[in-house]
């Protein structure tokens, strides 16, 4: 039961930042513009907020630099893809390339660690809050282990990644911007007729990306780790493209395919260099490797039919 907690504890850490980036995919490519560049806005919101954080000493100026550093980023991406129309992946790549070049120039002229950031400390960070009655029902077998070892103990940015899941789901289908988002991804031109105007829903949707991309790359840098390393990220903006593609752009769905991947996450890192029975010890970078290669498996053909929306990756042109 301890290893079982341990592993799903480990599944949550490692969903929250491709939770936060999935969703963040889902607003702008429900509007219409794909995004790839999640990765470098993720990576770009995890240098700032460190950042920040070193050298104000608040972790929560740390969160607003790291989103303003990922809105900045994503303003680029509208800016190009929106009012030039674009590339939108030529957009989304020369973001990815930006920050990764950008955030190592900055980190090794700031402060001269090779890229890094300075060792942050607790009080620079995000740390663990503890729920109520969890040190109680510590002791009571299952119910009181699952709730005071893995439901509480997390941070602030890890629950409201999870509360997320059901605002986003609210607002794509509860409310009229969400109702326009979803129109101006799938049918631009009537949404004009209608008088609601395409580029500024677009905007809308690609500055809501890049806030919570920023929350994302904030979390990894502040509230999983302490401080700033050298593409942090690894890649986790892929992976919550992937998947996106396989949720099929649905909140609840992105869900539970950002906790499959956290799940294999998880066994990388609890069973690097474990031996098991008739098997002997894993490789470890076959261990490494596992959700990767769950990415293309899913990706090759696994997931059904994944319909995008039918406007998405189409510069709108507006009609004279």
């Amino acid at each position: 039961m301890d290893t079982l907690i341990q592993i799903l504890d480990l599944t949550a850490r490692s969903a929250i930042p491709l939770l936060l980036a999935c969703l963040a995919g889902l607003y702008s490519e429900r509007s219409g513009i794909f995004d790839i560049g999640l990765e470098g806005k993720m990576l770009a919101g995890a240098f700032f907020a460190a950042a920040a954080a070193a050298v104000t000493g608040n972790a929560w100026l740390g969160l607003l630099a790291g989103i303003a550093a990922s809105v900045c980023f994503a303003l680029v991406h509208g800016f190009a893809s929106i009012t030039n129309r674009g590339n939108q992946i030529v957009s989304g790549v020369a973001i990815n390339f930006s920050a990764a070049g950008l955030t190592a120039l900055l980190g090794q002229s700031w402060f001269s660690q090779g890229g890094r950031t300075p060792q942050l400390g607790s009080e620079q960070r995000f740390g663990p809050l503890e729920l109520p009655f969890a040190e109680a029902l510590s002791e009571v077998p299952v119910i009181g282990q699952i709730y005071a070892e893995l439901i509480s103990g997390h941070n602030l940015i890890a629950y409201f990644a999870f509360a997320m899941v059901p605002i986003t789901w609210w607002v794509l289908f509860k409310t009229r911007f969400g109702l326009r988002l979803r129109a101006v991804g799938e049918n631009p031109a009537a949404v004009d007729t209608a008088g609601v105007s395409v580029v500024w829903a677009r905007y809308r949707a690609v500055i809501v990306c890049g806030i919570l991309c920023g929350i994302a790359g904030a979390y990894l840098s502040i509230g999983l780790q302490a401080g700033y390393v050298k593409n942090m990220t690894a890649g986790r903006g892929f992976i919550a493209l992937a998947a996106l593609i396989f949720a099929k752009w649905r909140p609840v769905e992105a869900m539970w395919a950002c906790l499959l991947f956290g799940f294999l996450s998880a066994v990388e890192i609890r069973y690097q260099g474990v031996e098991l029975p008739l098997v002997g010890v894993l490789p470890v970078q076959l261990v490494q490797a596992l959700p990767y290669i769950l990415t293309v498996v899913l990706l090759a053909g696994f997931i059904g039919k994944a319909t995008p929306p039918r406007a998405g990756g189409v510069p709108y042109v507006k009609e004279r």
